[in-house]
């Protein structure tokens, strides 16, 4: 060993024998071998606190948890586009996936600035301790969010709670075997900090406050979906798909004695159907141009939750099924749609025939444009807004700034933001081009040639694009019998946000039940 730096008493202390009469513990194994009272400079690089078993054991369980969390978040990641048997949260599947990154990120810094503890480590290790915990406690006490996070989400908050907690551990430890070893080998505790320790406590400190404020808003937009998740659902929820996950399914009016009279079974557009389609069926269902009208929620969508990945639009229509036969629900319908739901709704149809007396669809989407929803540009937008999503900022904006509701996260405006909604659209964008397309054009052979069909473009695309007249032209002949194709000149895509256009729409609904009876009755 070098003696560069230690100050050293030539003189003898005793006689030599006496010397190796005892073998070096950890204690002494690293002092002058004379017995001297001798001392190491501070800078010394044998002053160091992994000279201790015990802050090498904290070094070795931190190395081995960062193994466990990045093995961990890597099959979170893959999980988000497929998901392996008894991994599907009933939710988004992106706060799991956030609590084990800042699990990840925490135990990297740790181990980066493993050797420079400082007291706002230690505060900030005890304050995101705090906070992971109130959330352990926030998903457990909630049974709407204890569901939807599932085991997984419930096992990744508590490791991150865990590695909060070892964190501010292993500082005190670190911290209390760098006096020591400064105390024993330089003679007194070191209080200075050379240029580079302070730059690293700054760094950490930042580092640490930004986790600190992640964890802050999750617990924030916890607090939110709490309050959100006593909203109550009309109809019922429906376990489907092996009871993977549940579907909201609602009917509004009573059943006819007459077996012939169908019910309108509507599918919604881009958005949730209470926010967008079921106010205006519902005026429809008021004035008494119909007797009866069920509507679901797509999942992801409104009350219903995530489906396992991959999802395509035919395992919607299947799930769709599946509820309206738990909910004793046997038709006949007549099944309207808008917007890019008519690629459900028309999977529905061919998938039930028999049941299926109408198709009416409100400015659809032609299967031409299934490009465009699986653009990879779009997934990775859809992704990325996904795994930011559990920090709510901007539900968090809404709620405060704007005093947006309960009713307007879930089923309205701002249900768009939430991590089911867009995990649902990240789904419909990774089999657009794939399984949804190869489905649309099975359906296409398959649909009933005597079907009556209903279409009602809208007069703002068609003059935007001549090719999307041309498609919409090419829908109404998804059968042989049209009974009409209107171009609603003054209406946006929702067409029923017009006048004119709820009063084309609303005459041509009456239409179609009044077809698709007669239609029954003669055959």
């Amino acid at each position: 060993m070098s003696l560069r730096g230690r100050k050293t008493d030539p003189r003898p202390t005793g006689p030599p024998h006496t010397q190796d009469q005892h073998e070096p513990t950890e204690r002494s194994r690293l002092l002058p071998t004379d017995d001297n009272h001798g001392f190491l400079t501070p800078d010394d690089p044998a002053v160091s606190p992994y000279n201790l078993w015990s802050v090498r054991a904290l070094r070795g369980l931190s190395v081995t948890a960062l193994a466990i969390s990045f093995i961990w978040w890597t099959f979170l990641l893959v999980s988000i586009f497929v998901n392996p048997p008894m991994i599907h949260p009933r939710g988004s599947g992106f706060f799991a996936f956030s609590y084990t990154t800042l699990a990840t990120g925490y135990l990297v810094v740790g181990l980066l600035f493993f050797a420079v503890p400082s007291k706002p480590m230690t505060i900030w290790a005890i304050t995101l301790a705090v906070l992971l915990v109130l959330d352990m406690i926030i998903i457990l006490a909630v049974p709407r969010i204890r569901l939807e996070e599932g085991w997984v989400g419930i096992a990744s908050v508590v490791w991150v709670a865990l590695i909060s907690i070892h964190h501010a551990i292993q500082n005190q430890t670190v911290a209390w075997g760098k006096r020591e070893e400064e105390e024993r080998l330089t003679g007194r505790e070191e209080t200075r900090r050379s240029l580079r320790e302070w730059v690293a406590v700054l760094a950490e400190t930042i580092l640490l406050a930004i986790m600190g404020i992640a964890a802050i808003l999750f617990t924030a937009t916890l607090i939110l979906r709490a309050f959100d998740a006593g909203l109550e659902a009309p109809g019922k929820r429906y376990s489907v798909h092996g009871n993977t996950y549940q579907v909201h399914l609602a009917c509004v009016g009573n059943k006819t004695a007459d077996d012939n009279a169908p019910t309108i079974l509507l599918e919604g557009g881009n958005g949730p159907v209470e926010h967008t389609l079921q106010p205006f069926i519902d005026d429809v269902y008021g004035r008494g141009s119909i007797d009866r009208y069920c509507y679901w929620d797509r999942p992801g969508f409104g009350w219903s939750d995530n489906a396992p990945s991959p999802h395509s639009a035919g395992m919607s229509a299947d799930a769709l099924g599946e509820a309206l036969a738990l909910a004793g629900e046997t038709g006949p319908w007549i099944v309207v749609s808008a917007g890019v739901g008519s690629l459900y709704s028309r999977l529905f149809a061919s998938r039930n025939l028999l049941e299926v007396r109408g198709i009416f669809m409100i400015d659809p989407l032609h299967e031409a444009y299934l490009r465009d929803l699986g653009r990879p540009g779009r997934g990775f937008l859809l992704w990325l807004r996904g795994i930011i999503s559990p920090l709510g900022l901007d539900r968090l904006a809404g709620a405060i700034l704007r005093g947006r509701s309960r009713e307007d996260r879930v089923i309205g405006r701002a249900a768009y933001q939430s991590g089911k909604y867009i995990k649902a659209k990240l789904q419909e964008n990774l089999v657009a081009v794939t399984i949804t397309a190869a489905e649309i054009k099975s359906a296409r052979h398959v649909q009933m040639g005597h079907t009556p069909v209903v279409v009602v473009s809208s007069g703002q695309e068609v003059r935007k694009n001549s090719q999307w007249e041309k498609r919409q032209e090419d829908l109404s002949h998804i059968t042989d019998n049209l009974l009409s194709w209107d171009i609603a000149d003054d209406a946006p895509h929702e067409v029923w946000t017009t006048g004119q256009g709820r009063e084309l729409l609303e005459r041509r609904l009456k239409e179609l039940v009044q077809e698709s009876q007669t239609h029954e009755q003669s055959g």
